[in-house]
């Protein structure tokens, strides 16, 4: 099943890219949007080498960075950090996928950009502003890291280099998109879309095991994660592949949501967007720290 959402994805990839020009921009973008999510989610389960025992062929199809601004090698080495330790998910100084701000880092920030931060952990702020903070605190820390002399991602930006020419140069010179469009058409909306599954996937608790979510999503919003709206089973159980997830909850559901403190969202992403679309879902101030 990996395989065949591989090769659907790719082919619908190289499909939208090539008939870009002759598709209203209307259809074009919630399908980019679709494509590039769905993308994301086919790297995050193979980082995890769930879709063969030959460790090496997990990472090949999911390499080249059609979101033209993340390192799949540097993805992958911070995802794994974020599930190295239960007691760690959310600490801003531990949990490299943490949304929370340390409360002294909290404290010497100018009050608009705490706005900017309170707006993020809204949905319409994650959905809007949050692709745009993302990348750049992304790059930034990248940045930084570069120049006090941490070379460890070095030979990962080297190699992205050229394997982001190699996806312009497809999207550009053989199928006519110019850049801006590529970015506004695709690549943002792509991540805007996958943002909607991480927004409130993890909240800050005392216990560890309530600071991550279950989103009893449809069955579109399921396959578009690949089942990691049941984020709790993927914290859980990570060795399980995305189409062993349902199963897994549903042998276990009512245990799973005592375990996560009934942490769920048992109306799917419909009730995340009706709840916390202009409310945020919490504070960006991290409250146990």
């Amino acid at each position: 099943m990996s395989w065949a959402s591989v090769a659907g994805t790719w082919i619908a990839w190289l499909t939208l890219t090539w008939f870009a020009a002759a598709l209203p921009w209307w259809l074009l973008l919630p399908c980019a949007a679709f494509t590039m999510a769905l993308y994301g989610s086919l790297q995050h389960e193979a980082l995890h080498e769930l879709m063969t025992t030959r460790r090496w062929l997990n990472h090949v199809p999911v390499y080249p960075p059609l979101n033209l601004w993340l390192p799949y090698p540097v993805y992958r080495a911070s995802h794994l950090a974020h599930h190295r330790k239960l007691h760690h998910l959310t600490d801003p100084r531990r949990d490299p996928e943490s949304y929370y701000v340390p409360a002294e880092r909290w404290a010497t920030l100018p009050g608009w950009w705490r706005q900017v931060l309170v707006f993020n952990h809204t949905l319409l702020g994650r959905l809007t502003v949050g692709p745009f903070l993302i990348v750049g605190q992304f790059l930034r820390y990248e940045a930084l890291a570069l120049l006090r002399g941490d070379r460890a991602n070095l030979a990962y930006w080297l190699w992205h280099v050229p394997s982001v020419a190699l996806v312009l140069y497809w999207v550009t010179e053989v199928c006519g998109l110019p850049v801006w469009q590529y970015l506004l058409l695709f690549v943002l909306p792509g991540t805007s879309l996958s943002l909607v599954r991480s927004y409130c996937e993890h909240i800050a608790h005392e216990t560890p095991e309530e600071r991550t979510a279950l989103v009893e999503a449809g069955p579109l919003m399921s396959f578009l994660f690949l089942n990691n709206n049941l984020h709790y089973v993927h914290h859980k159980r990570p060795d399980l592949p995305w189409y062993a997830i349902p199963r897994y909850y549903r042998e276990h559901r009512t245990l799973l949501r005592q375990e996560n403190g009934h942490y769920v969202f048992d109306g799917g992403y419909l009730e995340v967007f009706r709840r916390f679309l202009l409310t945020p879902f919490d504070l960006p101030r991290h409250p146990f720290m």
